[in-house]
């Protein structure tokens, strides 16, 4: 694993768990709002520090205090033994979550099937006929459908969520949003952060407004589609 970054001790990032979260480098999307900027494209290979041994050894020393690892990034399935540095956690007595844009099903598949992940956590970004141009280049629709049904059919335990943020958020889109993930488990309509994000400029002309107002209205639209809807 490409290890861009790593958080020792978080109480947000896994439901209900008190977990550690590994951030892979490298995103095949370069979302403009991202929030993890530094992870974006080819970065160079991570400094010794977060190198996968120093993690293993931090990670046997925190059992019994920790109870999950939370895998984000950047894009972990991205990275070629993604698959083996689940199994290698699973092996150290750990729940596995993994943070993912939903690209790849294949991988989100195998995992699954191999009982390797045991929460998924997919950020739906906008109407997943309108990734491109201004977060992928080229985005199949077909992909991110495909990934949100493995989800819903086969993860232990999931939760989609939408960044609430115009122009690639409103009413109309959250709708559309909704028709793909009806009666999903949980719902989470998080509130953008314009500070360190990846292209302040594209908003520069843009309204960001993201008040409570905003939110609760898409809050109002979604919970009647899905067991929970949360906003965060």
């Amino acid at each position: 694993m490409r290890i861009g970054g790593f958080l020792k001790h978080s109480l947000i990032d896994y439901p209900s768990l008190v977990s550690c979260v590994v951030f892979a480098t490298g995103c095949n999307f370069s979302c403009p709002f991202c929030h993890n900027p530094d992870l974006v494209g080819d970065s160079p290979a991570p400094p010794s520090l977060w190198q996968e041994d120093h993690l293993e050894a931090f990670l046997r020393q925190r059992r019994g205090l920790i109870d999950g690892v939370v895998i984000s990034g950047g894009e972990p399935t991205l990275q070629p033994d993604l698959a083996a540095f689940c199994e290698k956690l699973k092996q150290l007595g750990f729940a596995v979550k993994l943070d993912t844009n939903g690209s790849r099903p294949q991988v989100i598949r195998n995992l699954l099937e191999n009982k390797l992940v045991d929460y998924l956590a997919m950020d739906i970004k906008t109407d997943p006929r309108a990734y491109t141009p201004h977060l992928v280049e080229n985005q199949p629709p077909d992909d991110l459908l495909k990934s949100i049904d493995i989800i819903m059919a086969a993860a232990p335990a999931y939760e989609f969520r939408t960044t609430c943020v115009k122009p690639f958020v409103n009413t109309n889109v959250l709708r559309i949003i909704l028709n793909h993930i009806k009666g999903a488990r949980r719902y989470c309509l998080q509130r953008f952060k314009p500070k360190k994000i990846l292209r302040p400029d594209f908003f520069d002309r843009l309204s960001t407004e993201n008040n409570d107002d905003f939110l609760e209205e898409l809050r109002k639209i979604a919970f009647r589609q899905v067991e929970e809807c949360i906003v965060r």
